[in-house]
């Protein structure tokens, strides 16, 4: 844990936001507000990921229309999202502090350019003293291009403005070692790297939310071993923000709820762009032993052509492509140094430059 916290990402859930009902609980916003304020005033700089505009939108409206999901979807938070941001405005601006609306996509984050774009505009507003909140653009967000949820793009915002923490609030008080409602069932406060929790966790959704526990966990892992310490506490609780992270580490300590412990060693910002870049892979390099051996072992060690066996998809220089061991687990992705019919060509053959240099390489080890 951090003595002091410098720049912490806060991603508020759904669940957290509104009522049983779908409706915002304006109260809990104005109650994190105010602890959000209290961490400005302490010297950290905080940045918002919030959820609640889709749940927002449907309360507004009503379930009475009849949409496809993708259709719903868009309304309730092209309404949701205007409604929520002029809460936030209003509460921030009761302090005097300015708030600043950005909406993203996938997208944004499989481009360097776009991804570098981003980062920019929530420095110079960090720099300004202006609290960023951050959410997905639903309206005109692509289906089978979404986020997970909210979890991920935080856990993308957290490690591209290399945050010193990333504080995940749900309506629980972390992961447990069993069912929630189970008696005996407790939190399970410290997590380590190369844990795995997922003899624990189920895997379903809230209410409002889109993610569930699962894939909380699978964020924070990730987003641990890339230097950030990941937290996930139960956000209806009085104070928690300023538990967590003001006052002394005994006091921190004893909140209860599920910690991250980030890894030491903390990648480079093109490596942490890479690791969140699976997803926009246009290719795989099928790759032999010896090469996954190589590339896994302690020495820092770029891919080269003689441990490629073949190459799936279509792709250019510079694009993100999948390493795959010959069992078919992934082992990582990379930017590739040539298009698909010139490492092809190239495969399985001595000397030449790497098909993967390892500057440009995320492993999952």
């Amino acid at each position: 844990m951090m003595e002091n916290y410098r720049r912490v990402a806060v991603k508020v859930g759904s669940n957290v936001l509104t009522r049983s009902d779908g409706t915002l609980d304006v109260t809990r916003m104005s109650s994190l507000v105010d602890q959000m304020v209290a961490l400005r005033r302490a010297g950290v700089e905080v940045i918002l990921i919030s959820s609640g505009a889709v749940a927002s939108g449907r309360s507004e409206l009503g379930t009475g229309l009849k949409l496809d999901d993708v259709s719903s979807r868009q309304l309730y938070s092209a309404v949701g999202q205007a409604k929520l941001i002029n809460r936030y405005y209003d509460l921030f601006r009761g302090y005097g502090i300015a708030c600043g609306q950005v909406l993203t996509t996938k997208d944004n984050f499989g481009s360097r350019n776009l991804y570098l774009n981003q980062k920019n505009c929530i420095a110079t507003m960090l720099a300004a003293g202006v609290v960023p909140i951050i959410n997905e653009n639903d309206a005109v967000s692509i289906t089978e291009l979404m986020f997970t949820d909210n979890d991920e793009l935080s856990g993308l915002i957290a490690t591209m403005m290399d945050a010193d923490a990333l504080v995940i609030l749900s309506n629980i008080d972390g992961i447990y070692d069993g069912n929630p409602s189970t008696p005996g069932a407790a939190v399970i406060r410290r997590v380590e790297p190369q844990t795995s929790l997922e003899q624990y966790i189920q895997s379903g959704k809230s209410q409002f939310g889109r993610g569930g526990m699962l894939t909380k966990s699978n964020i924070a892992r990730k987003v641990a071993s890339e230097g950030v310490e990941v937290v996930i506490a139960n956000g209806k609780r009085d104070d928690i923000l300023e538990s967590l992270l003001l006052g002394s580490e005994a006091e921190r300590e004893a909140v209860v709820c599920t910690r991250f412990v980030p890894s030491a060693k903390s990648p480079s910002s093109v490596k942490r762009w890479i690791a969140h870049s699976e997803s926009f892979a246009k290719g795989v390099l099928h790759l032999n032993e010896g090469a996954v051996r190589a590339l896994l072992g302690p020495a820092a060690t770029s891919l080269l052509p003689v441990g490629v066996v073949s190459v799936e998809g279509v792709f250019d220089e510079g694009d993100i492509v999948r390493l795959v061991a010959p069992d078919g687990r992934q082992i990582g992705v990379g930017l590739v140094t040539g298009d698909n019919e010139a490492v092809a060509a190239l495969a399985g053959t001595h000397g030449g430059r790497p098909v993967v240099h390892y500057d440009y390489m995320y492993l999952d080890l």
